[in-house]
């Protein structure tokens, strides 16, 4: 079908891209900016950082909890278009042991764009010596062809990665 429509003038349909919305608000930065090698690298996948401005996490997209750490500074979500996201409160802050975390959703819930996750105290986390910066990563980052990730300021739910296939 594809020949025809080039022969006729006509255009292939371009792939859609999956939309993921900004989990915090603050500013989006390039994951490059996380010291942490396993984000900043993108061992884990390729994604992108906050330096959120207000402590609560929303989910990007509709999606499933697959994973809500005990300690409330990780969620790991599978969206229901088929990505795997880790959003990651912080560096190290699996230390404070649940401290300055509140949760609100759990392993197996369903989500929908704007649901709030997690709620966290970003200036008791400072204080406490921990850098707040928030990854946002695909872990199944292979399974993408287009990963854009755009940067700069950003209130929950602005777009601020699109996966296509």
């Amino acid at each position: 079908m594809g020949f025809f429509k080039n022969l006729f003038g006509g255009k292939e349909a371009a792939p859609a891209l999956n939309a993921l919305g900004a989990p915090v608000a603050g500013e989006a930065v390039a994951i490059s900016e996380v010291s942490d090698p396993t984000f900043g690298q993108e061992i884990l996948g390729k994604g992108v950082a906050f330096r959120p401005s207000e402590g609560k996490v929303f989910a990007p997209c509709d999606a499933s909890v697959d994973l809500m750490f005990d300690t409330g500074h990780a969620v790991s979500l599978l969206a229901d278009f088929g990505a795997e996201i880790l959003i990651h409160v912080g560096l190290d802050t699996v230390n404070l042991k649940g401290e300055h975390f509140t949760v609100h959703a759990h392993n197996g819930d369903k989500v929908k764009k704007g649901d709030l996750l997690i709620e966290f105290d970003v200036a008791a986390i400072a204080a406490a010596g921990y850098d707040v910066i928030t990854p946002m990563v695909i872990c199944n980052t292979p399974d993408y062809a287009t990963v854009n990730v755009h940067t700069g300021p950003v209130a929950p739910g602005d777009v601020v990665m699109e996966l296509g296939k």
